[in-house]
């Protein structure tokens, strides 16, 4: 009876062993999508933004630095689609959307009808909101991660979500509107 109660002992905790392994090892993976989200979506912005500074010194810009960027995002990105709660969907999906933006705008530079004004609207949106919601990933992020809790979080990544997505949504129409002037100028 001792020896069978002291086997049901073992092996509960060898039980509880494998369940604190497995969530040790959910968790790590968990970390690891974030550092790459993070990293994948700073390179990405950072890429777009040297190709912006390029063009206005008037250097040749090597595109195959751009499209590895996007490309890497696009990757983690995919990844993230299938691992990531709904709230941190909500954060990497305006970021999506805000880093493909810019890489229209990278891509528009060169036929803009004025070069200044293109240029420096581009750098603005790098500098400002792009950079803003690459921040607002890296913060969801390390919230989920319970490295950083902050007791306001949920109405400043509600807050940060809508000052992106709304100047993603003015930067499309201003695109679109040069887009067709150029179209009708050509």
């Amino acid at each position: 009876m001792f020896n069978e109660f002291a086997s049901q002992k073992r092996e509960k905790r060898a039980d509880q062993q494998r369940a604190q392994d497995r969530d040790d090892r959910m968790q790590q993976a968990r970390r690891d999508l974030y550092a790459r989200l993070n990293a994948t979506a700073r390179a990405y912005r950072v890429a777009a933004r040297d190709a912006v500074r390029a063009m206005e010194r008037g250097e040749d810009v090597d595109s195959a630095l751009l499209d590895t960027a996007k490309e890497a995002w696009a990757e983690e990105y995919s990844q993230a689609q299938m691992a990531l709660p709904k709230d941190l969907l909500e954060v990497t999906s305006a970021l999506n959307r805000a880093l493909g933006v810019g890489y229209t705008l990278v891509k528009q530079l060169p036929i803009s009808l004025s070069p200044d004004a293109a240029h420096s609207r581009a750098n603005a949106w790098f500098s400002g909101p792009l950079s803003d919601g690459v921040y607002l990933l890296r913060v969801a992020l390390r919230h989920d991660l319970g490295v950083e809790v902050q007791p306001d979080f949920e109405r400043s990544r509600m807050r940060g979500l809508a000052v992106l997505n709304s100047e993603r949504r003015s930067l499309e129409r201003q695109l679109d509107s040069e887009q067709t002037r150029a179209s009708r100028s050509a």
